[in-house]
């Protein structure tokens, strides 16, 4: 018996026991004739102390860090006890030790404050994934996928496995592809999703599917990227939008309760793309505070039911306002003491690259009722307090505006206001918000090959009013400048997206499920008959077999894992991430193989 307790577990009620322990050596400490040790395993720290005999036998062979180790022993109380640990009021006795592998000195410190930079803790993640901090990581979001199965089990879903190795569908990310030596020049894809499989599902009467699955995107990465990911992915049939919000509003708050032990309680919010879009700036809105977008000018085709206000900055001879396309502002609550240091600093951030704006006009709503801006010599005292009004700021705040190209300047405000956030920590980690997303476009126009693409998937429904508008209407857009007023500009998605806390962590759609809507929407996406036949024949056949009504939904779920972790990278919370290269630095992947395997193939590389 290598041990007979866990180096988190024994407490002052075990004194006097006899006990095995086994675990790596965390801190050697000497002290004259004696030596404590601390042990560590995964489940926590016991401190040993070596007496005299002992100690003398360890002078002839030093233990050090990382050694692992065998004691036996007795559990005595501790005279100096240490209340940041569990085992703290205890201590072994050691009677006997051995030592059952020694290590090299590790290439970095194994504890929370490690010494470790990024890359090289990669490197030797299997040393890296010793440290408290990490394992935390990973008991989370162990704790998150069994939180997800027992709540998705109890609601009589079925957890049914789906194929790794399918058909190449290129359609937005990038597929990973595998060569079939038994097929020569034929390939498999890795899935970006499970989705046409979910849906043969349905039809095959599998009413309430999950998976806690991997998924493959061959696309560029950053801190929320990983070129395989999880998701939790369930779908169900019978359905319709509003049994899937509620649904799974359950699943996440059941995970809120058994992972942080929050009670949210709190009805989710609503809210359409466009309002997101128009009062945030983006479509995965952060509604922990407020500080909403004024929209002070836009194009008249982008919000067309809304009020344009532009009569309150045009014709006072500014250009940066007059000709730009969109003017936007927010309001920051108790700022407008900022120094002319602060405003400048505000202002080369948003000329960053990575925003790319040209300026930043402000305005400081004084206490004293009066106001101070950087445009005041084309704006008199009276205008600036009908744009204070329209902006709905108060006495002290400061109005941060910016003009410029559409698209650009709402993603730079929605940048701007998140920063502001995060200064003046509205933007609270353990303050959880969560936002239903709904009634996407279903369509957008690639403008360079002047048609349009799917904004979710080429599976998603319309909305139930705008089901014979596609049908009837042929999706061919004869004049490239005049999509707006294509009837297919208007149509809205049956889909819906979980915000948290500014993360889009799910997303889903009522499925399409009859034969002529999805060959629709194929037509509509440039695929003729042979095009739909060859890459989804099987499942427009599959629809003619007695397809049921079906939608689903899939969660990021190590994104989900790193926003309850308190992290802003999903690298955190993965056992064996790629960097950002999509490299695994401690297998050294990708890497080449041996010729022998290329002929086996029968591929020749051709690098240019």
């Amino acid at each position: 018996m290598y041990r007979s307790h866990t180096c988190g577990e024994l407490r002052i009620e075990n004194a006097n026991q006899q006990v095995t322990l086994a675990g790596w050596v965390q801190t050697v400490r000497k002290f004259g004739a004696i030596t404590f040790i601390d042990l560590r395993d995964r489940y926590g720290i016991t401190q040993l102390l070596f007496g005299e005999e002992l100690n003398n036998e360890l002078d002839q062979s030093p233990l050090g860090r990382e050694f692992v180790l065998q004691v036996k022993g007795m559990v005595n109380e501790r005279s100096n006890k240490n209340a940041n640990i569990a085992t703290g009021d205890i201590e072994i006795k050691v009677e006997s030790f051995k030592v059952l592998n020694k290590s090299a000195v590790p290439p970095f410190t194994i504890q929370d404050d490690t010494d470790g930079g990024d890359d090289l803790r990669m490197k030797y993640r299997y040393l890296d994934l010793r440290r408290n901090a990490v394992k935390k990581n990973l008991e989370l979001r162990y704790a998150v996928n069994r939180s997800a199965r027992n709540y998705l089990h109890e609601n009589n879903f079925m957890d049914i496995e789906t194929p790794f190795l399918i058909k190449s569908t290129p359609e937005g990310a990038r597929d990973f592809v595998v060569p079939s030596r038994m097929n020569a020049g034929q390939f498999y894809a890795l899935p970006q999703s499970p989705q046409t499989f979910k849906q043969l599902l349905m039809v095959s009467g599998y009413d309430r599917y999950y998976q806690i699955v991997k998924c493959f995107r061959d696309e560029d990465l950053r801190a929320d990227r990983q070129p395989e990911f999880t998701q939790i992915d369930c779908e169900m049939c019978f359905v319709e939008q509003e049994d899937i919000l509620n649904m799974f509003e359950g699943l996440i708050k059941q995970i809120f309760k058994d992972v942080k032990n929050i009670d949210y309680k709190e009805t989710v919010e609503r809210m359409s793309w466009e309002e997101a879009m128009w009062q945030y700036g983006n479509d995965k809105p952060d509604i922990r505070f407020g500080m909403k977008i004024c929209n002070l000018k836009f194009p008249s085709h982008t919000f067309s039911s809304k009020e344009n206000i532009s009569s309150l900055i045009n014709g006072a001879d500014f250009k940066v306002f007059d000709e730009a396309e969109t003017v936007v502002a927010i309001a920051v609550p108790g700022c407008s003491e900022y120094s002319r240091k602060q405003t400048d600093e505000l202002t080369e951030w948003v000329k960053r690259p990575q925003i790319g704006m040209k300026g930043l006009v402000f305005i400081k709503v004084n206490t004293d009722g009066t106001f101070k801006s950087s445009v005041d010599k084309f704006y008199s005292e009276e205008k600036l307090k009908a744009i204070a009004s329209a902006t709905n700021a108060s006495a002290g705040d400061l109005i941060l505006i910016l003009a410029g190209a559409e698209e650009r300047t709402r993603k730079a405000i929605s940048e701007l206001r998140l920063e502001m956030g995060k200064r003046l920590g509205l933007r609270k980690e353990n303050e959880f918000k969560l936002l239903w997303v709904l009634d996407f476009p279903l369509f957008e126009y690639a403008e360079e090959d002047n048609r349009w693409v799917a904004r979710h998937h080429p599976f998603t429904s319309p909305k139930p009013s705008d089901i014979q508008v596609m049908i009837n209407n042929n999706p061919v857009i004869e004049n490239a400048a005049d999509y707006l007023k294509h009837p297919y500009a208007n149509i809205k998605a049956n889909a819906y997206d979980m915000v948290l806390n500014g993360n889009e962590i799910g997303g889903g759609s009522i499925r399409i499920y009859q034969r002529e809507l999805q060959e629709k929407m194929f037509a509509a996406l440039g695929m003729d008959a042979a095009e739909q036949h060859h890459k989804f024949g099987f499942l427009l056949g599959a629809f003619e077999y007695g397809a049921p009504p079906h939608g689903g939904i899939a969660f990021g779920f190590d994104r989900l894992c790193s926003i309850l972790g308190g992290s802003e990278s999903i690298r955190d919370f993965i056992a064996f991430p790629k960097n950002n290269s999509g490299r695994d630095v401690m297998l050294d992947a990708p890497s080449t193989i041996d010729e022998k395997q290329f002929e086996e193939l029968q591929i020749k590389l051709n690098l240019k």
